[in-house]
């Protein structure tokens, strides 16, 4: 802590005679009051953009970088919102991997240099409270969006890429801000949706749907401000996962059962395989409820608090589509057949052995809480400030599996529990802006992260309902990160504005800890790093018409949690000899990124051209290498990835008789692994190869027709390129289970304001009935229909 305090005091020092320095950036959300009511329109001077909202983001409202942004108002009008993720749906370069209506736990977010499987680096914020699950990386670590309904949602800003000091090594992707509404009159909201699925694949042909109710009321009374809103969410989703064998050339043990109904088909590297059946089918029950209060001491100060809550209810189903000679349904032999490590079967003459966990189900319970709490000095004169804290806490968090597939095995059986409870992360932050003349704008702030893991998995005599016996296995272990930061805006003529920022970090990991099914405990040695991260940034307003913008910084995305200390058991949960699949030496990943931007705006059109530039060393990724001899697959550094491309975005409002909005983007990206002392099966096998789940071309395009003042229509498209999931690419057939594809997919939305209070729409996604992966299969053709009441 000693170098994080002598730094909070050069910066101190040092800001104010920063260089051309500093963006007039990071004014935080510093320039908002409860009574402003102003434009939502983005202003450009001198290359930098403004957020100017009703509603105080916790974004720099005078940014370096590119931000791109949609009001709450448009999403209601041409997005399909289920969830509030949705929101992002036609943004460039975003994609988030939404597998269904109410995915709490794999729907993660991919930007420009990085793909669905790097969840640590993007950012999501709702009201700066963090939403992103930076416990770990990947599919499972997924942005709390359940915290957020979309009926709440002000506004969405996203700024891209690490150009801003304010914001850890994760913003190297993109930071996501959600700002949710806080009412200046009484307001009353109501809403009722109803969606329809129907999904065909393999031997699967069945319809899937749910619906959702939510209310909120708000009101601001002299001094005071309050919101409460309340969400519940039933939804049935298709299946996502496929029981899977490779083909058997051996004979049919004696006396197994003939069974017929295994799919032929192809895997993701295109060798044959059968499909015996569907796992991860998903029905979930989520509740949501959130409060706010705000409170103005006099006209300058000002108190926030925000307590979230969050419920989900989720079972997990298999189906098989094996059938025995009375055409009942197969999933394995009885328990006393004497065959408790499989059931040998008979398919199509040849010997296969079912396993115990071939056809899978869990039964998940959640309840997570977030609370916020923020006091605010937002004066608009020389000096503001700001102290806030958040707490997200999973307060029960329990997944409930059995261990045997077998027919009646709802009625329960042995099985284990997974327990989460008690994990969560916390943050602090003191943040000020500076204004000593009209030329600077200096931007400090002090910050602390602490993220703390808590996984227990005990055995239990009957998996659905019973309490949970001996122990299986435990993992635990925190990380804190704590940061000091200044960035000054420099006005050096009306035309020319500079930005230079430096934030300095100190990370820690601590109490790293597992334990084996046998007892054994392993305890991992604390560790720390010190790192400086550079951000400047320089904007050129060439006329009224053209700006030029160029943006560079320095980002280290530490590890997480699950990264350093999970692993290292077998599946029995015993403890793996010299524990060469958890590394808690794993360095930091490190990249520089740089920018540059060409905007050019014009009576109702905006044009945006990004060429963008990243190296990344020691990126974090599962692969193999050789441990005293021998292969083992675990999380380490991969030597260097390069990645660049050319984002192009437009935006029309008002087009062809003020009737049309268009908004669209064309995003070419190339990303190659350039050095690796890993491997995925040879050594080499991954070198000039293209960096997992980032496609070549990612595009959108969105057009709303307001046919009267009451009736708007919008068609909107997205496309995606061909992918890999695999480091060493290997992975060519996309269109099976387990890959990935490219997609085309179109939606289709009916907005009708009916009255004042009353409107209704109408949508369509994936309106060409596409069929892609993502590893798991994304939705096919789904209807919605929404009614809601606004007072």
């Amino acid at each position: 802590m000693s170098r994080i305090h002598c730094l909070a005091s050069a910066l101190a020092v040092a800001c104010p005679l920063a260089l051309p320095a500093a963006a007039r950036a990071q004014a935080s959300s510093i320039e908002s009051t409860l009574s402003t009511d102003i434009d939502t329109a983005p202003a450009h001077h001198a290359g930098v953009v403004t957020i100017v909202a009703q509603q105080a983001s916790s974004l720099p409202t005078r940014l370096p970088t590119t931000i791109e942004g949609i009001t709450g108002a448009e999403v209601e009008r041409s997005i399909n919102a289920a969830d509030s993720e949705d929101a992002l749906k036609y943004l460039p370069s975003l994609l988030v991997r939404k597998r269904y209506i109410g995915d709490y736990n794999h729907a993660v977010l991919s930007t420009r240099a990085s793909g669905t499987g790097n969840s640590a680096r993007s950012l999501v914020y709702a009201d700066g409270i963090l939403l992103s699950n930076l416990l770990g990386n990947g599919a499972s670590f997924t942005p709390r969006w359940g915290l957020v309904a979309p009926e709440e949602i002000e506004r969405v800003d996203v700024l891209y890429g690490p150009f801003s000091a304010a914001y850890p090594g994760n913003s190297v992707g993109a930071v996501v801000d959600f700002v949710t509404r806080l009412p200046q009159r009484f307001e009353a909201h109501a809403k009722l949706a109803a969606y329809s699925q129907p999904f065909k694949l393999y031997r699967s042909d069945a319809t899937y749907g749910g619906h959702a109710a939510s209310a909120s009321l708000g009101d601001r009374t002299g001094d005071w401000a309050w919101w409460f809103s309340v969400q519940r969410l039933d939804n049935d989703g298709q299946p996502l996962g496929f029981v899977t064998k490779p083909p058997s050339t051996t004979a049919p043990a004696p006396g197994a059962p003939v069974l017929t109904g295994a799919w032929a088909g192809k895997d993701k590297s295109n060798a044959d395989w059968l499909i015996l059946g569907t796992s991860g089918q998903v029905h979930t029950v989520q509740d949501h409820a959130k409060a706010k209060l705000a409170y103005v001491f006099g006209g300058d100060l000002r108190a926030a608090y925000t307590l979230g809550w969050w419920r989900n209810r989720a079972e997990s189903r298999s189906a098989s589509y094996l059938r025995d000679s009375d055409g009942n349904a197969f999933y394995a032999l009885p328990a006393n057949s004497g065959t408790p490590s499989g059931s040998p079967v008979d398919l199509g003459g040849q010997g296969y052995t079912l396993g115990a966990n071939d056809f899978p189900q869990s039964r998940d319970a959640l309840t997570h809480v977030m609370h916020g709490l923020s006091l605010r000095q937002r004066s608009r004169g020389v000096f503001d400030w700001e102290l806030a804290a958040s707490r997200y806490d999973y307060a029960q968090d329990r997944s409930r599996s059995p261990t045997v597939a077998r027919p009646g095995a709802d009625d329960g059986g042995a099985g284990r529990i997974t327990d989460l409870d008690g994990t969560g992360w916390d943050t602090l932050a003191a943040k000020a802006v500076w204004r000593p003349n009209g030329a600077h704008t200096v931007d400090v702030g002090l910050q602390q992260e602490r993220y703390r893991w808590r996984q227990t998995v005990r055995n239990a005599d009957d998996w659905l309902h019973g309490a949970p016996t001996t122990l299986f296995t435990a993992f635990s272990g925190e990380t804190a990160l704590r940061s000091v930061y200044g960035q000054d805006t420099w006005a050096v003529t009306p035309d020319w504005t500079a930005v230079l920022g430096l934030r300095a970090e100190h990370w820690t990991a601590r109490d790293g800890r597992k334990t084996a099914s046998d007892g054994t405990l392993v305890d991992f040695a604390p560790r720390s790093e010190d790192a400086l991260s550079p951000k400047a940034a320089l904007g050129w307003q060439i006329d009224d018409a053209w700006a030029l913008r160029l943006s560079s910084g320095r980002a280290l995305r530490m590890p997480t949690v699950a990264e350093l200390f999970q692993g290292g058991v077998g599946p029995n949960g015993a403890y793996v000899d010299g524990d060469p699949a958890t590394n808690p030496d794993l360095r930091p990943e490190e990249s520089w990124t740089t920018e540059l931007s060409a905007l050019w705006e014009t009576g109702p059109h905006q044009w945006r051209a990004t060429a963008f530039h990243e190296t990344t060393r020691d990126a974090l990724y599962s692969q193999t290498s050789l441990v005293d001899g021998k292969p083992v697959a675990s999380v380490q550094n991969i030597d260097r990835l390069r990645t660049q491309g050319l984002e192009l975005a437009y935006r029309g409002q008002g087009l062809w008789t003020r009737a049309l909005d268009l908004a669209g983007s064309l995003t070419w990206t190339d990303s190659v692994i350039v050095a690796n002392s890993g491997y995925v099966l040879t050594p080499g096998d991954t070198i000039g190869k293209r960096q997992p789940r980032v496609p070549r071309v990612r595009a959108s395009l969105a057009a709303t027709w307001h046919a009267t003042e009451q009736l708007a229509a919008t068609l909107a498209a997205r496309y995606g390129g061909t992918q890999f999931g695999t480091l060493n690419n290997s992975d060519t057939h996309g269109t099976a289970y387990q890959g990935f594809s490219r997609y085309a997919s179109a939606d289709l939305r009916l907005h009708w304001r009916i009255t004042r209070q009353w409107s209704a729409a109408f949508g369509i996604d994936n309106l060409t009935n596409a069929t892609y992966w993502n590893f798991h299969p994304y939705p096919q053709r789904s209807y919605s229909a929404e009614l809601r009441f606004d007072l």
